[in-house]
């Protein structure tokens, strides 16, 4: 609460008379404000008007009450606060407007009366604190009035609403310890402190018990809470290095960071690296690589959604932009993974420079944000993309992932054989990862379910012949996009990315990519692309 309260006690000190407090935590906000007052001075209130309670004092312990007035009108509640702010003008109250973005936005009235009456509290002791959901202050008002950001609380003031829960609950039993107590906070930074309560109240009524099983209970709040906010999901951490086949030079770079968000790095004198872009064909596992990032470096993955972005009100879809991002910092350290990019300018100008402007505040964030947020954000299209979007000081690297070699192909193959619990060493590898030239992982994995489909269907295990014939049937993206494809491998000719791959060995022809795009793959005809007498 310090850094907030902190900020507050200076506007108030230099005689601003109207501040704007965002925030959604109500009573949170409120508990700031009586600890400002109650410093400030001991026998000053705090005021609180809404449109159901009207006018009440808020300030604990009650100190110097007054008789308040009784109204529901905005207008007529401006109204009494001036007749009480001039009836005592030395005295130093609070007076906290809940409920009031609803009026200001469409009754000018109620906007020249909040303008009128700051102006006048300036010279009495007095001041206004607006709380209202979003920054989107009217015009008019933004000359008197100061804007202070309410931020989602963090893990030491979390732990505290926990040490408090515990504490002053009687019959909860805890058996966490001081560090079980803080990965317990830590799992709720995202939340507000209502919500971090409800996670923590229903992990005891769960459990009996608030013990370590805790934190699955907070993480699934916290995704649904996250999944509400619309722009945002929450993805469970699963994949690791070695579900994602080939990549090599992509998972030295990873490797090499793996520590990067540590205390020991920090004392070393490294920064906390900002992300990396990774640009190529569809299919090629961008989208697994970011989910892969977080297993290896054991941090929460955020995904952004872009389109979910854009909303139907003036200034809403900068607004979300906002939220995410103040989210992805709370939960930080994180990856935040941006999906197709290039889906942020996808209106094409036709939407009134919403779209660009949507796009320029992601940068922005991007080259300015402090937070250790890591961000991954993926492009099929780089041509949809401005030219500064991949400089750097945003990203530290740019990856480009082309189709897979030969050596690469074996291990996908592999690897999604093992995810479907069959032994790679049951399988001809080599001569499956030879036929499929030209096929990215996406069409690897859906040939080898295609192929155990048919095996099942026929009451049978799966064997190389089936999973070469689904690749016999399957028309591959570097035939049906060769022109787009070509054009990305141009791109990365001109050295504008790193390849995600490692060079390969010229010793082992078979580990060499093929030039082209032609595939030289069987023609069906019936048989199943193998040596007489072959049973798979």
């Amino acid at each position: 609460m310090a850094g907030v309260g902190d900020e507050i006690r200076l506007y108030l000190r230099a005689r601003v008379a109207l501040i704007v407090l965002v925030t959604i935590e109500e009573q949170r906000a409120v508990d700031i404000l009586d600890d400002v007052r109650r410093e400030r001075d001991p026998g000053a209130d705090l005021i609180v008007w809404d449109v159901a309670d009207h006018f009440t004092s808020a300030a604990m312990p009650p100190a110097g009450q007054r008789p308040l007035p009784e109204t529901g009108d905005p207008g007529t509640a401006l109204d009494k606060i001036k007749e009480l702010a001039n009836k005592t003008p030395e005295r130093r109250d609070i007076y906290l407007l809940k409920d009031f973005h609803e009026f200001w936005g469409r009754d000018p009235r109620i906007r020249r009366k909040l303008k009128n009456l700051a102006q006048q509290l300036v010279y009495t002791g007095s001041s206004l604190v607006v709380i209202a959901p979003t920054r989107a202050v009217p015009v008019e008002l933004r000359n008197d009035a100061v804007v202070v950001e309410l931020p989602l609380p963090t893990a030491p003031q979390l732990r505290h609403e926990l040490d408090g829960l515990i504490e002053g609950t009687a019959g909860v039993r805890a058996a966490l310890s001081g560090a079980g107590r803080a990965k317990l906070s830590q799992a709720a930074l995202g939340l507000t402190v209502a919500q971090a309560k409800r996670a923590f109240a229903k992990a005891i009524v769960r459990d009996g018990a608030l013990d370590d099983r805790g934190i699955d209970t907070v993480l699934q709040e916290k995704k649904a809470v996250v999944r509400e906010s619309g722009a945002l999901e929450f993805y469970p951490v699963e994949e690791s290095t070695d579900d994602v086949g080939g990549l090599d030079a992509l998972k030295r770079w990873l490797t090499l960071r793996e520590r990067a968000f540590s205390e020991e790095a920090t004392r070393y004198g490294l920064p906390a690296p900002k992300g990396i872009a990774l640009i190529g064909i569809p299919g090629t596992g961008k989208s697994l690589t970011a989910k892969m990032i977080c297993g290896l470096w054991r941090l929460p993955l955020l995904r952004l959604d872009v389109g979910a972005l854009f909303g139907s009100l003036v200034g809403e879809s900068e607004e979300r932009v906002r939220l995410a991002m103040q989210l992805a910092e709370t939960v930080a350290p994180c990856v935040l993974w941006i999906d197709e990019i290039e889906k942020a300018l996808a209106a094409g100008g036709l939407d009134g420079g919403t779209s660009q402007r949507v796009f320029g505040t992601i940068l922005t964030w991007m080259q300015e944000k402090t937070a250790p947020v890591f961000v991954v954000a993926t492009a099929n299209d780089v041509t949809a993309l401005p030219p500064e979007t991949l400089r750097r000081g945003r990203f530290d690297e740019v990856f480009f992932l082309d189709l897979p070699t030969e050596r690469e192909r074996r291990e996908i193959i592999a690897v999604h054989l093992r995810k479907r619990r069959r032994d790679p060493e049951a399988f001809d590898v080599h001569h499956l990862a030879q036929i499929s030239d030209g096929f990215v992982g996406a069409e690897l994995e859906q040939a080898v379910i295609d192929a155990m489909y048919h095996a099942f269907a026929e009451n049978r295990d799966v064997r190389t012949a089936d999973i070469t014939e689904a690749l016999l049937r399957t028309v591959p993206l570097s035939r049906s996009q060769r022109e787009v494809i070509e054009h990305l491998r141009a791109w990365l000719r001109q050295g504008r990315a790193q390849p995600a791959s490692a060079a390969p060995d010229r010793r082992d022809p078979a580990a060499e990519r093929s030039p082209g795009l032609e595939l030289d793959l069987p023609h069906d005809s019936g048989d199943s692309g193998y040596p007489d007498g072959w049973d798979g």
